[in-house]
């Protein structure tokens, strides 16, 4: 397995992981702006980019995603729910889906909450073992951190949701499970976030104040610490769900 974390504008992290022995690779929230810097590692690994996936459809930067693929001839993929929004077509992820790239598998779990459309993705390298290695968390699990639940408005409702997301899909998971999320401080799109790009799921457990919380007091603190929104967040938000 090859893999690759960037950081880019607006605190975001974007990946582009993949099998070497297979020359094949998928991309993860490409930032818009930064197309060729996959292309040209892709191009190092020997593979070619088969999938682009968006962990949900991003408020605070315009996402790059829908260009790459075109640019790559892959397809761009984003959970299914985002069809309620989005104005183009796209491949629908599905909760339990496995997205096989050679000896690398991706199991697509959903977790709204942030979005209604958030997923997690759990990746496995089949060279190493059958269990699963780490997570990209996206906007759901920060290190030091969740993901804001307000961007869609129900922000009570989407807390709650989050929560649930978290305690069934996430914390159940082996605590070896390291996780990458989709921002590090800096970011809009939670609070407490840490400059640290990587954690453990057991080290989340012992020092992330949101996940040894009630549900209710999850909710409680979560909509009542929030940051300011995202600048242009309207703007944003359109030009990533527009044909």
């Amino acid at each position: 397995m090859f893999f690759k974390q960037l950081a880019t504008r607006e605190s975001s992290l974007s990946y582009l992981l993949g099998c070497g022995g297979f020359g094949k690779a998928v991309a993860v929230d490409v930032v818009a702006g930064d197309e060729s810097w996959f292309v040209e590692q892709a191009a190092q690994a020997e593979a070619l980019i088969t999938h682009v996936i968006d962990t949900h459809v991003h408020a605070d930067h315009l996402s790059g995603g829908r260009r790459l693929a075109e640019i790559a001839g892959a397809p761009y993929c984003l959970h299914e729910a985002a069809r309620e929004f989005v104005h183009f077509d796209f491949e629908p992820l599905r909760g339990g889906q496995s997205v096989e790239i050679g000896n690398v598998r991706i199991e697509v779990l959903h977790t709204p909450g942030h979005t209604p459309d958030s997923v997690c993705l759990l990746v496995t390298d089949r060279r190493r073992g059958e269990t699963p290695w780490f997570a990209l968390t996206g906007d759901t699990l920060f290190v030091g951190g969740v993901g804001r639940p307000d961007l869609a408005g129900r922000e009570r409702e989407m807390a709650g949701q989050l929560y649930d997301s978290l305690h069934t899909k996430l914390l159940p998971l082996p605590a070896a499970i390291e996780i990458y999320p989709g921002h590090q401080a800096g970011s809009v799109c939670g609070a407490g976030l840490s400059g640290k790009p990587s954690s453990t799921l057991a080290f989340e457990r012992r020092s992330n104040p949101m996940l040894n919380l009630p549900r209710e007091a999850f909710i409680e603190l979560l909509t009542s610490n929030m940051p300011p929104r995202p600048t242009d967040m309207d703007s944003i938000i359109a030009a990533n769900v527009c044909a």
